[in-house]
């Protein structure tokens, strides 16, 4: 089977000059969100194997789960629709199955592609990482290549560590945005000894350290909790404000869950000093675009000031 997971064998990943701080620290940032144009940033990366795999093993579809505005929702969907394998996406939310006209735009793009949307209670999506339940889903699916939320498996891993390339040695630090910490896990295992991976958490948690602890052996990291401005897919005007101006000034669009988050705590600890003199950033743009639209009608309904994307 053709997989458009073998281009990226060929991709380059461009580190694009962002900034030079008051004490020559340089970031840049690895577009990763230019790896494909509906796969993009690390969901390319989680998926990767994962698919070749169920390709593999003649699994006859793909399922998984995820919230309404789910990057991974959306890039499983994308996947199997370009891969030609039915996907299945079990869903957080119960009373949208009678709601279509409330749909996110990630819950309609993942129909248009072909995927099969299944709503489950808040109570019910929570067993989802239970075996017990599991093991009903895979009585009910038996031909399914089950895909955890968010993505992250040992199989997803093995993915991120090849965000990393030998031209990206001469980094100090690697940031990334953290989520359910299969990125960063995977840029942990790929780095030097000498680099630091710096994750900045996206969301209130005090389990993703013992996470990574779990999916990783080495030492040179550290999670900073401080951005997550309330929580997942939370937001404040100044992280919009943030956002938009970088859009200004680099023509790079971030998403508000994830890269806006990362780059504006960036920016916020090289303008207090935080890195050493003469440091050298890379920021990892994970994609995550697809979620722009569905933050901004949330915004809209608001009458806060939405995410700029176009000039």
């Amino acid at each position: 089977m053709n997989s458009i997971f073998h281009t990226s064998e060929v991709f380059v990943s461009q580190n694009q000059f962002v900034a030079e701080f008051s004490n020559s620290v340089i970031l840049d940032i690895k577009r990763e969100d230019l790896l494909h144009a509906e796969v993009s940033g690390n969901k390319f990366r989680k998926l990767k194997y994962s698919i070749l795999q169920a390709s593999e093993l003649n699994r006859t579809s793909l399922l998984t789960f995820g919230g309404a505005h789910s990057n991974h929702i959306a890039a499983t969907a994308a996947a199997g629709k370009l891969q030609g394998i039915p996907t299945i996406g079990f869903i957080r939310g119960e009373e949208l199955e009678f709601q279509k006209d409330a749909w996110s735009p990630t819950l309609n793009y993942a129909a248009s592609c072909g995927m099969k949307l299944k709503f489950l209670s808040r109570e019910a999506y929570r067993q989802k990482g239970i075996l017990s339940f599991l093991n009903e889903i895979r009585s009910q699916f038996p031909d399914a290549m089950i895909i955890p939320e968010g993505g992250t498996s040992e199989l997803a891993i093995k993915g991120c560590e090849e965000i990393l390339t030998e031209a990206d040695r001469d980094y100090d630090y690697i940031c990334t945005s953290v989520g359910t910490g299969g990125t960063m896990a995977g840029l942990v295992n790929a780095s030097s000894a000498h680099q630091n991976i710096l994750g900045f958490s996206a969301l209130k948690s005090a389990h993703l350290s013992e996470e990574i602890k779990r999916m990783t052996h080495k030492k040179n990291w550290n999670i900073n909790s401080d951005y997550h401005f309330g929580g997942y897919a939370r937001t404040s005007s100044a992280l919009i404000d943030f956002m938009n101006d970088f859009f200004r000034k680099t023509r790079i669009k971030l998403d508000p869950v994830y890269t806006g988050k990362l780059l504006f705590g960036i920016f916020e600890l090289a303008q207090k000093n935080f890195f050493p003199k003469d440091s050298k950033i890379l920021a990892i743009h994970t994609g995550g675009l697809q979620g722009i639209d569905g933050m901004n009608e949330r915004l809209r309904k608001k009458a806060q000031p939405q995410i700029i994307t176009e000039l």
